[in-house]
């Protein structure tokens, strides 16, 4: 189990009246616990919240008069990471529960159905399950560099592979159109987690559908997976951004912030034995 506290504030000039629709509440989710949580907003502003009941993001609308907006989420969560098989296998697609179906399929920045060929020459000969997925994160981190300011927002999963650099988002793309290509259900996975070296941010990562649960891939290698705070979940990035504006608007700021706390008792902690690996 690890406790993190998180937080985003955001700062936006409003030019002429806009409508706004964030993500970034941690999700209810089976595998993380939100202990506290604090959501403000700039006066005058009436948001109101809903979930996606399709993949249980949570939502806050609101409409906003020209001025500054300010935002500010806060939360404390824990997470329980589940254990990993690591024989877990791929499932035939007439396996695959009809809820899982559509995590098969191309989607607008996963064009898996371009990158079959190329998807079974890199990976076609590797050991079914989740071994695969495995060999296809580390082709990502060898062969794609972490590159920010490299793409943008419409850039795709085809295109990082063809320019070969890209930032999480991007390298998650790929990840999960390569499994997609390879018929196994895949897909993406935003959320705050400690990075080792500053500055933070939100952070992409992928799921792929193996022996019927879904397990959590991140191809950077930037931060360990059991510890990301769960935000959205969807098919790709359309599905989980954290703000999306109708109107002028203009960000003057965005910072993210993931502190993590050790949940046992100091003094315990400092008396367990060291066992060197």
């Amino acid at each position: 189990m690890h406790l993190s506290t998180v937080e985003t504030v955001l700062d936006y000039e409003v030019d002429s009246p806009s409508h706004f629709c964030f993500n970034i509440e941690a999700a209810h989710w089976p595998t993380q616990k939100i202990l506290s949580e604090q959501l403000s907003i700039s006066s005058g502003v009436l948001p109101r919240s809903f979930i996606d009941p399709r993949s249980g993001n949570r939502f806050i609308r609101f409409d906003a008069q020209p001025g500054p907006l300010h935002v500010n989420y806060k939360a404390e969560v824990e997470v329980h990471a589940a254990p990993i098989d690591p024989s877990l296998p791929e499932l035939p697609v007439g396996q695959v529960p009809d809820d899982i179906f559509k995590f098969l399929l191309p989607t607008r920045y996963c064009e898996s159905d371009v990158m079959c060929q190329t998807a079974g020459g890199l990976f076609g000969n590797h050991p079914r399950g989740i071994a695969r997925v495995e060999a296809i994160v580390q082709w990502i981190r060898k062969e794609i560099r972490y590159q920010p300011g490299s793409t943008c927002s419409t850039t795709t999963a085809h295109e990082v592979f063809s320019q070969r650099a890209g930032v999480c988002r991007d390298f998650a793309h790929l990840g999960i159109t390569f499994c997609r290509a390879l018929n196994i259900p895949a897909r993406l996975v935003v959320g705050y987690v400690w990075f080792d070296e500053p500055p933070q941010d939100f952070h992409a990562v992928f799921e792929a559908w193996l022996g019927g649960r879904w397990v959590l891939f991140d191809p950077t290698g930037m931060a360990p997976v059991d510890r990301l705070v769960r935000i959205g979940t969807g098919s790709d990035a359309k599905d989980v951004a954290f703000a999306t504006m109708f109107g002028a608007v203009r960000m003057v700021r965005k910072d993210v912030l993931v502190l993590e706390h050790d949940p046992r008792p100091r003094v315990r902690a400092l008396a367990e034995p060291q066992v060197a690996v």
